[in-house]
C-alpha cells in the first residue's frame, strides 16, 4: 500500500462517537497517535513490520518518548531498551502504579497490539494533565522491549530482563533470522549485552501493574461488549513427544505386521482434542509443529516427534492436563506396538488474576455501564512475567472477530475510548 494512500486515522475516526470525549480522555488524539505509529514499519498490505529490538522498534519508543515528555513525564530507558515514562504522585514514599505495554510486532502484524497498551496509559496522564488530578502514588508508563519474540523466537524479553528473569547464558547464544548475533543485534541499535544483563530492577518500588490489550479472540464482539476483565494468563508448557515405530518398504510390508509411527501420532492429536475440558474450561491444548521420519511418500514412518503446547491460567489443572497427556501417549504407543518418550520443553508459570482487582475492574466496567464478563488470556503478555512477581491486572478491549497477528487486526475507537475510560477510573481506584 502506497504511504500516500494509508489513513488509519481516517478509519478509526470516521465512525467515533465523540461522547466518549470526556474527562479529558480523547478519542481524536488517541487516533492521530495509532496513526503516527503505524506509518513506523508500514508493509506493502497495510500491516505493520517493528520486530524487537529493531531500528523501527527503536524509532516508534522514540516517537512515544516525546509524547512522554510533552505531558510532563520523566522519561528514562534501561540497558534492555524498555522506556520508562514517570509522574510523579503526591507521595514519594509510596510505590507506583505501573501501566503499559510494548510497540514491537510480528513480521506482518497489524496496529493495535499492543500500541493500544503504551497509547491507553498514557491518554490516562493525558487526562489527568487536563482536569488537574496527581495522583497519591506515583505512575509509570513501561513500554517493554521485543515482547513479540519474533527476533529471537523468544518474546517478552524487555519484561524479563526488568524482572531479573533472563538467563544470559542462553541469551547470548540467540542468533536471529539473518544469522546476527544477540549482541550485534544489541549494538545496531546503541544497547550492548553488558547494558542488557544489568536492567533488572528493583520491584519494590512498584505497587501494581496493569495492562490493556486487544482480547485476540472473539467472545468481546459475541456479546456486542467493548471491555472485558481477563481472568487469569495462561502460563504454556511445551511437551515433546516422540513416537518410535520401524520404518519399512509401504509396498512390500504386510499392514498386520507394521509398526507405523504416525498412525500413533495421528491418534494421539485426535485424542489431544478431547482432554483440556476433563480438566478445566480455560485449558487448551495444541500439536502445532509435527516431523515425520524419514518423511518419504513411499516409506512406513519410522518416528514423529511432534510439540503439544499446554496452557491453563492455573498452574495446578495445567500440570493435570499434562499429566494426562502423557498417560494417552503411552496408551496409545502400547496400543500400536510403538514407543513413546517425552520431554517437557518449557514451562513457564502462570498468572491468575486475584479476586479483589477483578472486583475493582468490575466496578471500573459498572460505572461507565458495561457488563463485567472474564475471559482467560490463552496468550502470553508482558503482565504475565510481572505477574510472577507483583499482582497485575488487565483488560481486553473488543477484536473484530478476534483476529490478532495479522493486517486485519481491528478494535473500533469507541471501544478503544472506553477501554481507556475504564482502566483510569481502575487506577484511580487503587490510587
Amino acid at each position: 500500500m502506497a504511504a500516500e494512500e494509508w489513513d488509519l486515522y481516517g478509519r478509526l475516526i470516521k465512525d467515533y462517537d465523540g461522547n466518549y470525549t470526556y474527562e479529558g480522555i480523547n478519542g481524536d488524539r488517541l487516533a492521530k497517535r495509532f496513526h503516527a505509529i503505524s506509518e513506523i514499519g508500514l508493509t506493502d498490505d497495510g500491516g505493520s513490520r517493528r520486530i524487537g529490538f529493531s531500528k523501527e522498534e527503536k524509532q516508534a519508543k522514540d516517537l512515544m518518548k516525546i509524547w512522554m515528555k510533552e505531558a510532563g513525564l520523566n522519561v528514562s530507558e534501561d540497558g534492555a531498551g524498555n522506556v520508562f515514562g514517570r509522574l510523579e504522585g503526591k507521595d514519594h514514599s509510596l510505590p507506583a502504579i505501573m501501566s503499559g505495554g510494548h510497540v514491537d510486532s510480528v513480521p506482518n502484524g497489524g496496529h493495535f497490539d499492543s500500541p493500544l497498551g503504551v497509547l491507553s496509559a498514557l491518554e490516562v496522564v493525558e487526562a489527568w494533565k487536563e482536569t488537574g488530578y496527581q495522583p497519591n502514588h506515583s505512575y509509570e508508563i513501561a513500554i517493554f522491549s521485543d515482547e513479540e519474540g519474533a527476533r529471537f523466537n523468544s518474546g517478552l524479553t524487555g519484561s524479563r530482563a526488568m524482572a531479573g528473569e533472563v538467563d544470559m547464558e542462553l541469551q547470548r547464544t540467540l542468533v536471529d533470522q539473518d544469522g546476527n548475533s544477540f549482541a550485534k543485534v544489541m549494538e545496531d541499535i546503541g544497547l550492548s549485552e553488558e547494558s542488557f544483563a544489568e536492567a533488572a530492577r528493583d520491584l519494590s518500588g512498584i505497587k501494581t501493574y496493569v495492562e490493556i490489550h486487544i482480547e485476540q479472540g472473539a467472545k468481546l464482539e459475541a456479546q456486542n461488549l467493548p471491555v472485558g476483565i481477563v481472568s487469569g494468563i495462561a502460563g504454556p508448557a511445551w511437551l515433546e513427544v516422540d513416537f518410535i515405530g520401524v520404518a519399512g518398504h509401504a509396498g512390500n510390508t504386510p499392514m498386520t505386521e507394521r509398526q507405523d509411527a504416525l498412525v500413533a501420532a495421528g491418534d494421539f492429536v485426535r485424542t489431544i482434542h478431547q482432554l483440556p475440558g476433563k480438566v478445566s474450561d480455560s485449558a487448551v491444548a495444541t500439536v502445532g509443529k509435527l516431523h515425520v521420519h524419514p518423511n518419504g511418500a513411499n516409506v512406513i514412518p519410522g518416528k514423529v516427534s511432534l510439540i503439544v503446547d499446554i496452557r491453563d491460567i492455573y498452574a495446578d489443572t495445567r500440570n493435570e492436563l499434562t499429566l494426562r497427556i502423557i498417560e494417552e501417549a503411552e496408551r496409545i504407543a502400547d496400543n500400536c506396538g510403538v514407543k513413546a518418550n517425552h520431554q517437557q520443553n518449557l514451562e513457564v508459570t502462570p498468572v491468575p488474576i486475584d479476586d479483589e482487582r477483578k472486583q475493582l475492574l468490575s466496578l471500573a466496567l459498572e460505572k461507565h455501564d458495561i457488563k463485567p464478563v472474564e475471559i482467560p488470556s490463552g496468550a502470553g503478555h508482558d503482565a504475565l512475567i510481572i505477574g510472577h512477581h507483583l499482582p497485575v491486572a488487565m483488560l481486553f478491549v473488543n477484536s473484530k472477530n478476534g483476529v490478532s497477528h495479522n493486517p486485519e487486526e481491528w478494535s473500533s475507537l469507541n471501544d478503544i475510548v472506553q477501554g481507556v475510560h475504564v482502566l483510569k477510573t481502575y487506577i484511580e481506584s487503587i490510587d
